[in-house]
């Protein structure tokens, strides 16, 4: 597998954010800043988000949110450059919903985990797709 082939967000939500956060924004801004790194191309990102509807925050206070990011990617790249993607994806994540932690408790944490190739099976066909409807809207 190449490196390229990557990487994925997966966010994962406390279910009381669907009241608090625009999510579908969320999943544009966290997919638009992946891209805007400029080590990801967008043939092999994907971005999704998943509700966590049982859960214990701290203290159990019904407000208490959270917001994790899993950033999965292809391995190979060095640490640098996978410090920089995370570090421009989290700062994505703290400005999309800052509005909401400047007001509720809400806790934000970010991972990235490197798939190892060996163990990874993919079958698509997005770029000849991607590429029909680009000569289409010329």
């Amino acid at each position: 597998m190449s490196i390229e082939a990557m990487p994925h967000l997966t966010i994962e939500y406390s279910g009381n954010l669907e009241t608090r956060v625009d999510l579908q924004a969320l999943v544009q801004q966290l997919h638009d800043a992946a891209l805007a790194t400029g080590i990801f191309p967008e043939k092999g990102l994907r971005t999704r988000a998943a509700p966590r509807d049982v859960y214990r925050i701290a203290d159990g206070h019904p407000d208490n949110a959270f917001i994790h990011v899993l950033v999965r990617i292809g391995s190979g790249r060095d640490l640098e450059t996978r410090r920089r993607a995370g570090a421009a994806i989290f700062a994505a994540l703290v400005e999309a919903t800052r509005t909401d932690q400047d007001h509720r408790p809400l806790a934000l944490s970010l991972e990235i985990q490197e798939i190892h190739p060996d163990l990874t099976w993919k079958q698509n066909n997005l770029e000849e797709w991607m590429a029909a409807r680009s000569e289409e809207s010329r």
